[in-house]
């Protein structure tokens, strides 16, 4: 990430790009071990007929969430970070942006966990080759962070060179698993439910809503609004809900959860290889990326030292091992951060446009107080529904937006 990558200022006219180049990049994070792991979860947690809704109806608030707040992104060729600022003021976006950025360490952490597992195995089953796990996070953490030190550009070329090869992979996969039992007996399941509707919605919600809320740290680079909306359709009405399915539909068939054995399982060999590598890869770069853009936002650091030195604290997170909780980290994510997208939507949109000009960014109050308790008391609320006191939708992610934005 260079001193081109406009932290803390629109993104200029030469530099924007066609909406594709954005969209491959975005797509790409979509196939991204979390995500085959989200659906495999949702689909051994309940009806298939349902998790499948379950994701359609997931991927479409993220889909409108996504669009609204990219939307945002070519209009102002703005961070999210600055987009924050704007929102709830000078003090108030230190606090949000502080968050922002643990949460994505905290991504780039769960990412090279499962990179590091995901290597070891797949060469000691497939290659014959025992390789300790720390080897492989820390070689992870080193090119993921190398990558990211390059900026967006770099990132936007790595995309154009794998979105390919996950297609072709993903295409395997799934045919691999709708071929070895027919389309009626797959949904003629009848599972147990142990996860609610309400919930299996909020986790594929939170999966990814960090990738939706900051959607605008990519389309800024686009020259126009609709490109936005083409990059938040492809991404997660496209691309997220064929992942989530394909790896749904696998594990239950295989009636696992462990990713690792349902990809050997489909006879995937070298492909395994190639999913396990692009997806985190690029998925890890961009969460690197952008949790340097939100600690630029609102300190004043070198570049270079500041993504070094995030890439090392990422990595450290690795061996936290997160994963243990994973739906409920997804959960309690899309509590957290849904409503902060809602407060900017409604501030850029509604109520005040004219403050996202770039001739105002120099006049950014201190703090928001009304911002800010729009955005606690949405995650109040859902937080409320979580723990069963408080239900309005039954969906805790969307009744977090829709509260926030209200107030």
């Amino acid at each position: 990430m260079d001193d081109q990558e406009f932290s803390t200022r629109p993104v200029p006219a030469d530099r924007q790009v066609a909406w594709w180049r954005v969209g491959l990049v975005s797509a790409m994070v979509s196939f991204s071990l979390p995500t085959f792991l989200t659906g495999a979860e949702v689909f051994l947690a309940m009806d298939n007929r349902d998790a499948i809704w379950a994701i359609v109806i997931g991927c479409s608030i993220l889909a409108s969430l996504a669009a609204l707040c990219g939307a945002i992104g070519t209009r102002t060729h703005l961070s999210s970070y600055m987009l924050t600022r704007i929102a709830v003021g000078h003090r108030g976006a230190a606090v949000a942006n502080l968050a922002f950025a643990i949460s994505l360490l905290g991504w780039f952490g769960v990412n090279i966990d499962l990179f590091g597992d995901a290597v070891v195995r797949l060469s000691r089953d497939a290659l014959g080759v025992d390789m300790p796990v720390w080897i492989a996070e820390a070689v992870a953490g080193v090119l993921m962070t190398m990558t990211t030190i390059y900026g967006f550009r770099a990132i936007n070329i790595l995309s154009m060179w794998l979105v390919p090869a996950m297609i072709l992979v993903t295409g395997v996969f799934l045919v691999s698993s709708l071929g070895q039992r027919d389309w009626s007996a797959t949904m003629a399941s009848t599972d147990v439910s142990t996860l609610s509707f309400g919930h299996a919605v909020s986790a594929v919600v939170g999966g990814v809503i960090v990738g939706a809320v900051i959607m605008p740290d990519i389309t800024r680079f686009i020259r126009g609004w609709r490109g936005a909306l083409y990059t938040a359709l492809l991404s997660y009405l496209v691309v997220q809900v064929v992942v989530m399915t394909a790896g749904g539909l696998a594990a239950d068939l295989q009636g696992s959860g462990d990713l690792l054995e349902i990809l050997l399982a489909a006879g995937l060999g070298w492909g395994a290889f190639v999913l396990v590598i692009a997806g985190s890869w690029v998925l890890n770069a961009l969460n690197l990326y952008s949790a340097g853009l939100s600690v630029q936002a609102s300190i004043d650091a070198p570049t270079l030292k500041l993504t070094l030195a995030l890439g090392v604290l990422g990595t450290l997170a690795a061996f936290l091992n997160i994963l243990d909780r994973f739906l409920d980290f997804l959960f309690y994510l899309s509590i957290v951060f849904v409503p902060v997208a809602g407060v900017i939507v409604v501030d850029h949109f509604l109520a005040r446009p004219a403050a996202y000009q770039e001739t105002y960014l120099d006049e950014v109050d201190a703090v928001s107080p009304t911002a800010l308790m729009a955005w606690a008391a949405g995650s109040g609320v859902a937080l409320a529904g979580a723990g069963g006191w408080l239900t309005v939708s039954g969906i805790a992610a969307l009744d977090a937006m829709v509260v926030s934005a209200s107030l």
